[in-house]
């Protein structure tokens, strides 16, 4: 076994939970019973690692299998990464059989007939979910095994989830083996990222509730004793505007958890409006600029702002439809002509 691979498969071992190694090497299958069996997993975790690469020696493991371990542990602790999604598009609406032989074929021709040091490796899960690890090299350089790019796809869906390596130059050539493969013609990012892989399927998935508008006003089950003496009318109107809030909030994003989104950002171009005796703007062209928000739980902190005071209610449709328009991204863009240039298959 290649002195590289040794390497690799050591430091994978070591960045799992020392309860959790002999659970994770059992997924990877590479070992069998009998191996696992003679490793003391009560040990120091270096030490595991050294029992661990010494049984894969013994099978002859090269850097393929190796990153696959890679795969398994990225796919329990996904949100040690950071994701975002793509979109791609076909020509028409017809739906084709998809062949996940014949996806990974073009994937892997396609990437590399532009660069030759790649490892390319893919694993599939049980929800249609296709994990697909790229460690990229460059003409002169072997593939760098720990800056891999992720990619999951599920099959027969126009969306892509990508934690990218640093180099951003190698997304252009990621980005066209997956329209390739996947039979589609054009991909555009989405601008919305998260730790949470799972959220963002939540969201591109319409696996959340959003804008279920609801007439009935519900009460809210206060803690605080209203004063003896506080005048009642006041007390209601606050009782009022506080089931008013509610009922917007809950009409706007729903009554569950939202999903767990960390970035989001979109392209407004809208006309800029003054006086025409002042004269500003001496051609009539539409103001452009670009929104970005992000904080630690994106939607929830949007939701909050009106039941905090922060914010009117309703809150303005800009902030409320982040995720709806996500979800129609290219329809956006066909109206607007609001979104960066995409990457289009020969």
């Amino acid at each position: 076994m290649d002195e590289t691979v040794a390497e690799y498969i050591r430091r994978t071992v070591l960045k799992i939970p020392r309860d959790e190694i002999k659970m994770m090497l059992q997924k990877w299958g590479f070992l069998s019973e009998a191996q696992l069996q003679t490793v003391n997993f009560h040990q120091l975790k270096d030490n595991i690692s050294q029992e661990v690469v010494q049984l894969c020696e013994e099978n002859s493991a090269d850097i393929k299998q190796a990153a696959v371990l890679d795969i398994i542990y990225n796919h329990i602790y996904q949100n040690k990464r950071m994701w975002g999604v793509y979109q791609m598009k076909k020509s028409g609406d017809e739906l084709e059989y998809f062949d996940i032989t014949d996806f990974k074929k073009k994937f892997k021709r396609r990437l590399r007939s532009a660069l030759k040091n790649v490892t390319i490796t893919f694993k599939e899960y049980e929800d249609n979910a296709i994990w697909i690890r790229v460690a990229w090299g460059t003409a002169h350089k072997k593939p760098n095994q720990y800056k891999p790019s992720y990619v999951v796809y599920h099959s027969q869906t126009p969306y892509v989830f990508v934690s990218a390596s640093v180099l951003k130059s190698n997304m252009p050539l990621l980005c066209q083996a997956l329209i390739v493969a996947c039979n589609y013609h054009d991909i555009r990012e989405m601008e919305l990222r998260s730790h949470s892989l799972n959220s963002l399927k939540d969201i591109v998935f319409k696996r959340y509730s959003q804008n279920f508008p609801t007439h009935s006003t519900k009460p809210i089950q206060g803690r605080n004793v209203e004063p003896e003496n506080a005048d009642r009318r006041i007390v209601q109107e606050n009782r009022s505007e506080k089931e008013r809030v509610h009922r917007l909030n809950e009409e706007a994003f729903g009554s569950g958890p939202q999903p767990k989104l960390e970035f989001a950002q979109y392209r407004l171009e809208t006309m800029f409006k003054s006086d025409p005796k002042m004269d500003v703007l001496d051609k009539k062209e539409p103001f452009r600029c670009l929104v970005k928000f992000s904080s630690p739980h994106l939607l929830e902190s949007l939701k909050s702002l009106a039941p905090a005071g922060m914010a009117d209610a309703p809150l303005s449709p800009l902030l409320t439809c982040i995720p709806h328009n996500a979800r129609n991204y290219f329809k956006i863009r066909e109206k607007k002509g609001a979104f960066p240039e995409s990457f289009v298959s020969p």
